[in-house]
C-alpha cells in the first residue's frame, strides 16, 4: 500500500479540513507536509507530494499532470476575508502604479491581474515580495496579501489607523461576475492516481469525513485558530462561516469563468478542462 504524501496549506482556511487528521481523530497513515500555497504547488509539481490543495491557476497550467479530487475545494461566495488588496488609493486609480504581491500565492495574483484589467480597467506593475504589509507598501501604492497574513494585516491597519484602503478580492470578483470564486482544488498527481486508484478513493472519503468532523466541531477549531494567530473569536467565527469547501456544479461553473478570464488576460495558454477523479474526462 502506498504511503500518501499529502500537502496541507498552513493557513486557517484549511484548518477545518485537516483538524481531525492533525488530532488523530481519523486513521491517516500517510504524511502531512505543511507550507504556504506556493511552496506546496512547487513540491506537488516536482513530484514530491502525491496530493495537495493546489492553487486553481496552477491546476489550469498543469491539467495534463494532475486530476481534481471530487467534492472539495477552498472557495467563497463573495467576500473571502483573507485575500486582500491594501492600497493608498482606490483600485480604479492604480493605473501605472506599482503593487507588491505576495510570494505565497498564485491564484490571488492571477485574480488581481484579471480584476485590474477587466473590472477596474487599469494596468499596474507587479513586484513579488515576502508577505510583510509595511515593507510591501513602501515599495509602491498597493500590497496583495493572502491567508493569515492578510487577516492579521487588516487588523493592524485598523488598530494602528493606517491610511490604507482594503479591497476584498472575493467580493470584487462577485461584484464583477456574479460568480463564486474557487481558490484551490485538491489534486492528485495523475501518475500516482493511475498506479494507486484504491488509495485515491480512500483518501477522497477520508478528506470528506475529516471536513465534516471539522465543520461539526468549529468551537474546537476556532480555539486552535486563536492559539495560532491571536485573532479575536468573533472574527474567526465569521471567517469559518465565510470559507466554503464545496465543489458542486455551481462552483465548477465559477471556476471555468475564472479560467475564461485568465485565458483572456494571457495568464494561461488555453481554457482549462476540469478533469475530476471518478468522472472520466467528460468535464469541460
Amino acid at each position: 500500500m502506498a504511503v500518501i504524501r499529502l500537502g496541507q496549506v498552513e493557513y486557517l482556511n484549511c484548518l477545518p479540513v485537516y483538524h481531525a487528521l492533525e488530532e488523530g481523530l481519523l486513521d491517516f497513515r500517510g504524511s502531512l507536509v505543511k507550507g504556504p500555497p506556493a511552496s506546496l504547488n512547487r513540491l506537488f509539481l516536482e513530484g514530491r507530494l502525491d496530493v495537495t490543495p493546489l492553487s486553481s491557476i496552477e491546476y489550469a497550467r498543469n491539467t495534463g499532470k494532475c486530476i481534481i479530487l471530487p467534492g472539495i475545494s477552498i472557495s467563497a461566495d463573495g467576500r473571502v476575508d483573507s485575500i486582500l488588496l491594501f492600497s493608498r488609493c482606490p483600485a480604479t486609480e492604480l493605473e501605472g502604479k506599482r503593487i507588491a504581491v505576495t510570494t505565497s500565492s498564485a491564484t490571488s495574483v492571477a485574480l488581481l491581474r484579471i480584476l485590474l484589467e477587466h473590472y477596474y480597467q487599469v494596468q499596474a506593475e507587479f513586484v513579488s515580495l515576502e508577505p510583510d504589509l509595511k515593507k510591501m507598501i513602501r515599495e509602491g501604492d498597493g500590497a496583495l496579501l493572502i491567508g493569515d497574513d492578510a487577516m492579521l494585516a487588516r487588523r493592524m491597519v485598523l488598530e494602528e489607523g493606517l491610511n490604507l484602503l482594503v479591497t476584498d478580492l472575493g467580493e470584487a470578483w462577485k461584484q464583477f461576475t456574479g460568480e463564486r470564486m474557487v481558490y484551490a482544488v485538491w489534486a492528485v498527481r495523475e501518475e500516482f492516481a493511475r498506479e494507486h486508484p484504491g488509495e485515491v478513493d480512500d483518501l477522497v472519503k477520508l478528506l470528506a469525513a475529516s471536513k465534516d468532523l471539522g465543520m461539526s466541531d468549529l468551537g474546537t477549531v476556532i480555539r486552535k485558530a486563536r492559539r495560532r494567530t491571536g485573532l479575536p473569536v468573533p472574527i474567526l467565527e465569521d471567517y469559518f462561516q465565510t470559507i466554503r469547501y464545496d465543489f458542486d456544479e455551481k462552483y465548477r461553473r465559477s471556476l471555468c469563468v475564472f479560467y475564461d478570464y485568465a485565458y483572456k488576460s494571457g495568464i494561461i495558454e488555453q481554457r482549462a478542462r476540469l478533469r475530476v477523479w471518478g468522472e472520466g474526462d467528460e468535464q469541460r
